[in-house]
């Protein structure tokens, strides 16, 4: 009887976490995604984002880079971003940003990139909106994203 209670208890507890979790995504804002001094934002100190441009190691993700000229990369980008059920909310010519929605919980990860043409080098940031650990979540978009894009022809 005593585990029933406990068992109830912790499986309370756990969806007032989850739906409390669920509204935070629902009723996040996306973040500033505008450049800073002409580079990615930086990460956050939580473990839940990735970037090309950032100093810490844990977070570190290579750039994308391509042989093409610029602009066909960055259709390549486009498709493969669109491909892999990213939401193009912004793009110019040389900074993109997206959103990817988990299927669940709804959870919403934001993802740029930065065109450096002379460099032909394409670099990434992807992070979360809420929330302190993504389970590698955000690393996994953007591995998607480099492998479609990868593959991706701009025919």
């Amino acid at each position: 009887m005593l585990l029933k209670i406990v068992v109830s208890i912790v499986l309370l507890f756990t969806v007032l976490i989850l739906v409390r979790l669920v509204h935070l995504s629902l009723t996040s804002k996306a973040p500033d995604m505008s450049l800073v001094n002409g580079a990615l934002r930086p990460c956050p100190a939580t473990p839940n984002c990735v970037s090309s441009e950032g100093n810490d190691e844990s977070k570190s993700i290579s750039a994308f880079t391509f042989e093409s000229n610029a602009e066909q990369a960055w259709q390549k980008l486009v498709k493969a971003i669109e491909e892999s059920g990213g939401v193009i909310s912004h793009a110019d010519e040389t900074h993109l940003q997206a959103s990817y929605t988990s299927r669940i919980f709804r959870f919403v990860d934001d993802m740029e990139f930065r065109l450096i043409a002379d460099e032909k080098k394409i670099h990434v940031r992807s992070g979360s909106r809420v929330g302190k650990s993504d389970l590698g979540v955000n690393r996994k978009h953007v591995e998607k994203v480099r492998q479609l894009f990868n593959q991706c022809s701009t025919e």
